[in-house]
């Protein structure tokens, strides 16, 4: 069971290691943190496994603000988000670009956390399957037979709206992404300590993107002893 933590942009340096410092999972599940690029080293002094929230998929040339797969090896963190609903909602990334990303991490020995969901209009509008099976595919073709890569499905409606799938609903969805890549696959929208344990209960899900719960050390700690026991 996989449980990762994105702290979008939340906590600095000083945060990060004050969050470590009270932080205590259980030994049995894989904790992924997700913190801000500032933090990455912070982080990383917890001896955690520490992913970047994203990355380019060049090695190096005119980008500004990006941050290239070789750069967050130096660094040496071990994976990096691509894809997150955010990134594809507020910065215009495509399927393309996503799939290029997964790519280039993965080419660099990096692991990858690739989300993909469907808006609340595409689901409403019967078009869940038909959205996610695009986005699945773009990155599978990209990914190859290459096999650090990990799937999050985050319908974009409950991303930090309060809103979650029913497990009967994240379920349906997971195994059809399932049917279309044999990858793992994590359930990521309002996570919380309260859901966490009837969520990964469900067969096809294994483990979590969290996001605003992952901020706090004992909440997080919480839906960590929850996949434990799943």
């Amino acid at each position: 069971m996989l449980i990762a933590g994105n702290w979008k942009m939340f906590k600095g340096p000083a945060a990060a290691r004050a969050f470590f410092d009270g932080f205590e999972p259980p030994a049995d599940v894989d904790v992924v943190f997700c913190p801000p690029f500032t933090s990455l080293e912070a982080a990383l002094e917890s001896g955690r496994t520490v992913y970047a929230q994203n990355v380019h998929w060049e090695p190096r040339g005119p980008y500004t603000g990006e941050v290239s797969p070789e750069m967050l090896v130096e660094v040496g963190v071990a994976g990096a988000l691509v894809g997150h609903s955010e990134r594809r909602q507020l910065f215009g990334e495509t399927d393309e670009m996503v799939a290029r990303r997964a790519r280039s991490a993965l080419d660099a020995g990096l692991g990858v956390i690739a989300c993909v969901g469907e808006t609340l209009e595409q689901r409403e509008s019967g078009d869940t399957e038909l959205v996610l099976k695009i986005q699945v595919e773009a990155i599978s073709f990209a990914a190859g037979d290459r096999q650090n890569l990990v799937i999050a499905y985050e319908p974009v409606w409950a991303i930090g709206t309060g809103k979650t799938a029913t497990p009967e609903q994240a379920e349906e969805a997971h195994a059809f992404i399932k049917g279309l890549l044999d990858r793992p696959i994590l359930y990521g929208g309002s996570v919380k300590a309260e859901n966490a344990a009837q969520l990964l209960a469900q067969p096809s899900i294994d483990g979590a993107l969290v996001g605003g719960a992952s901020l706090e050390p004992d909440s997080f700690a919480a839906i960590c002893r929850a996949a434990s026991t799943s």
